[in-house]
């Protein structure tokens, strides 16, 4: 836990005695915030300063530092409340009594939510932000209905904190330091993600994929639900009872972001394969009647290239007539369409081939996945072809995404993302 320094009856410096009056205005902002939220119904309020190292997450006491960890120096830390499955808005008041604090949350299995929330000696700043949360149960099925009562995980899932019965964030950086952390259930509109190992919330260092970084775009005003999955194709989602899972939370209002091709392409998986322009644009349109049908807006997303360039210095187009024929279902079911393919190719030429492997993970060996810095960019491209789509969810967007250009990317050596503490050199599933 933090130190907390006594006061001293010595007469301060004008410019401490300002620091001090804008650190109380600043907390009392951040007081008013946290009993906001603590008054809704279901909501939970937490002092750290109340809690010890020794108040780990257990299931009986239902909230705590979790997975070994607690506030300590400049070390990571989670902190996890058991909660029902839902959205959540969440208020974590970010800052120290003594030192500076610069600190980077993520949610869940690494959902970057907020990017540096930096406080000066004893300043308080609030931050808000939804999380969404969930476990693999799925309304069984009527009595002699055909179905499932549960997602059907791979073993790479088990154990996953997406997958559990509790709020877990996860603060990083230089010196993560918070006073204190409130949740409070909401009912917002739900941006569903569906997809694969490039889409999905990528559970350790140094993967990435551009789901996990989609919340940090966003205002606390809507919720970003990554059902994507390493390996995972359309088929084996409906059959998993992925689809299900979505389907059974899915309301008015709602989005489906679809971005399947890098598996469904396959011929060496014949249970899963299906062909650019007759079974691939069918499996598509059924995903997207299934949005339409519960007054969700479907939107589809072109696959991003792999890292394959000739000897010009081009990509090379891997995916065969597969993103053509998503443009084709776009333009044919009236669907919005975010062409992350050609976005993806003019960033990956911007940085040419001696640079672009420093977007990619195990240390640019790996052609197909992302680490921070590129999940990171695709994740602006995705933003950036939400309001070129013009679709309602792009007011939400935060004020200080400024808009993106893939062909003028940011520079690598520019690009800090505080690291979570779960590393792995294991390959994405599917791979």
């Amino acid at each position: 836990m933090t130190n907390r320094s006594k006061n001293k009856s010595h007469m301060l410096s004008p410019l401490t005695a300002f620091s001090r009056i804008v650190g109380c205005v600043c907390l009392l902002a951040s007081v008013n915030a946290v009993f906001a939220a603590a008054d809704q119904p279901g909501s939970r309020h937490f002092d750290f300063a109340q809690l010890s190292p020794n108040d780990s997450f257990t299931a009986e006491r239902g909230y705590g530092f979790d997975r070994g960890t607690h506030p300590e120096g400049a070390k990571s830390f989670y902190f996890s409340v058991a909660v029902p499955e839902g959205s959540y808005r969440v208020t974590v008041v970010f800052g120290d009594d003594t030192v500076a604090s610069d600190t980077t949350v993520k949610a869940e299995t690494r959902q970057l939510m907020v990017e540096r929330a930096v406080t000066q000696p004893g300043e308080s700043v609030p931050r808000d932000f939804i999380v969404n949360v969930r476990n693999s149960q799925v309304p069984p099925p009527e009595k002699n209905a055909p179905g499932g009562s549960a997602v059907v995980l791979n073993d790479r899932e088990i154990g996953l904190l997406r997958w559990d019965d509790k709020l877990t964030l996860e603060f990083d950086g230089p010196a993560p330091h918070v006073r204190s952390v409130a949740i409070a259930p909401v009912t917002v509109p739900t941006i569903f993600l569906i997809g694969d190992s490039t889409v999905t919330d990528q559970p350790y260092e140094p993967g990435a994929s551009w789901g996990q970084m989609l919340p940090r775009f966003f205002q606390p005003e809507i919720a970003v639900a990554n059902h994507a999955e390493s390996g995972e194709t359309m088929k084996s989602f409906i059959s998993g009872l992925r689809l299900a899972k979505v389907l059974s939370q899915m309301k008015a209002g709602d989005y489906l972001f679809i971005q399947f091709g890098h598996n469904d392409e396959k011929k060496n998986w014949p249970q899963t394969y299906v062909e650019a322009h007759t079974t691939y644009k069918a499996y598509l349109r059924a995903f997207i009647a299934e949005a339409r049908l519960r007054q969700a807006t479907p939107v589809l997303v072109t696959s991003m290239q792999r890292r394959t360039f000739d000897a010009q210095g081009k990509i090379k187009n891997t995916h065969g007539d597969y993103p053509a024929a998503v443009r084709e279902v776009a333009r044919e079911d009236n669907v919005a369409l975010i062409d992350l393919d050609r976005m993806s190719v003019a960033f990956y030429e911007a940085l040419g081939p001696a640079i672009a492997p420093l977007a990619f993970s195990a240390e640019g060996k790996d052609i197909t996945h992302h680490d921070n810095y590129g999940a990171y960019e695709l994740a602006k491209c995705v933003v950036q072809g939400i309001r070129d789509a013009k679709l309602p969810l792009a007011h939400l967007i935060v004020d200080d995404f400024k808009g993106f250009d893939p062909a003028h990317p940011d520079a690598p050596e520019s690009f800090t993302l505080a690291a979570s503490p779960a590393r792995s050199n294991v390959t994405p599933r599917g791979n």
